[in-house]
């Protein structure tokens, strides 16, 4: 199943990041691009996600120093841009992957495409690393450790729930019962032709 293979990789990510655990580690994807497509896709959009989830945790701490917090601000933003870019890259494969399927006609479209399924997926991963984390630390209070374990609990059935999701959509679609459409992200606040403040700047 695709989603067995997207959780591997996304627990790879994690464990990996966490060996070194700071957000200006170098990077290195493990998959060729050209011989392993999705695999380094997939490496790379959970790299992202993890990074940022360790930005949020940065920037909310209250003393942090107001040039610092500015600076992070725009590496945030930046990470944000890579995430949705890397969300359109997965979906690019699996339009490819797809291409040559006969759409049924009753087929129907998806509320979301399979890419921002994974990019949820990506995210589930990371809260349940450190929801798990929360829930087996040695210095919390018993009621901090059975809340964190209720939640994790949660969480563990969700990440079933959309695999098996995403699982069924790729089977659907690979039916031709579903078929696919992106909409790129027209974002406009990154685009100083679109952002007022930016076309004002120049």
């Amino acid at each position: 199943m695709f989603s067995d293979k997207a959780n591997k990789i996304f627990q790879t990510v994690i464990d990996t990041y966490h060996v070194v655990n700071t957000v200006d580690q170098d990077f290195e994807n493990p998959y060729d691009r050209n011989s392993n497509l999705i695999e380094h896709l997939l490496y790379r959009k959970c790299w992202i996600d993890t990074v940022q989830w360790h930005y949020e945790d940065i920037i909310r701490d209250p003393q942090i120093d107001p040039v610092a917090a500015l600076t992070l601000k725009r590496k945030i933003d930046a990470s944000n841009q890579d995430r949705t870019d890397m969300v359109e890259y997965v979906d690019g494969y699996f339009l490819d992957l797809y291409s040559d399927v006969t759409v049924k006609d009753n087929a129907t479209i998806n509320t979301e495409s399979p890419a921002w399924a994974v990019d949820r997926m990506s995210i589930l991963a990371l809260k349940i690393y450190h929801m798990n984390e929360e829930a087996t630390r040695t210095d919390a209070s018993q009621d901090h450790l059975d809340a964190c374990s209720k939640k994790l609990d949660i969480l563990l059935e969700q990440r079933v729930d959309l695999s098996t999701a995403l699982d069924q959509l790729l089977e659907d679609i690979s039916n031709g019962d579903k078929y696919m459409k992106v909409y790129k992200q027209m974002k406009m606040y990154n685009d100083d032709e679109l952002n007022p403040v930016l076309r004002a700047l120049k």
